[in-house]
């Protein structure tokens, strides 16, 4: 299964997809290509180090953002990708690359259902609220904002003293880089299907 890998900031899920793929946690999938709406997101630095073609594609550089919808989804055809995975891509994605490539977009938010915001923003929303568990989803995208079909999630205790930061350190090393390579891997086995808005599992 060829995936392209869309990103915006540092690409610490990007590394975790690398990682698995290289020990084998991830199976039978190659990342072809790392697209960044940011030219000095420093997760394109993490692709090209690994040997993976890696591109700027950023709005700036468009007249309009209709023009910018057009060209990101023709160049994202050209690699004729089987699965989108979103990883910290702080992009809104176009309707019609929604349509395109329905039950083939993933993403790993850092709650459970919350929507909206990516980072540090959720985890001060968790610890404001006094939220004794929160985690990560991982699900599939669609017109909405983190309303897809959810594929996994997993739980992660917010502890007493934390702070933004190191909550949001310990959901990632906990929960994002855990469920969405394993994600990855059940797709690209084909252990996942959507039926009637929700994600089936073959548990083999």
């Amino acid at each position: 299964m060829k995936i392209a890998v869309c990103v915006s900031g540092g690409g610490t899920n990007l590394q975790a997809i690398i990682d698995a793929i290289d020990n084998g946690t991830i199976t039978n999938t190659q990342i072809e290509v790392v697209i960044s709406n940011n030219a000095d997101a420093y997760a394109l630095e993490r692709a090209k180090k690994a040997g993976i073609k890696a591109v700027c594609i950023s709005p700036k550089s468009y007249e309009s953002r209709a023009a910018f919808n057009e060209d990101f989804l023709k160049q994202l055809n050209s690699y004729h990708v089987d699965l989108v995975v979103l990883a910290g891509f702080l992009v809104v994605i176009p309707p019609e690359m929604i349509k395109q490539y329905r039950n083939k977009i993933i993403n790993i938010h850092p709650s459970f259902c919350g929507t909206g915001y990516y980072g540090l923003k959720v985890h001060e929303g968790v610890l404001a609220r006094g939220v004794k568990v929160t985690g990560a989803t991982c699900h599939f995208v669609d017109e909405g904002t983190d309303t897809g079909p959810i594929i996994l999630q997993k739980a992660v205790e917010v502890k007493q003293g934390d702070t933004p930061e190191v909550l949001q350190r310990r959901v990632m090393e906990q929960a994002e880089w855990k469920i969405m390579p394993h994600a990855i891997d059940l797709i690209a086995n084909g252990r996942v299907s959507v039926e009637d808005g929700h994600v089936i599992i073959d548990e083999k």
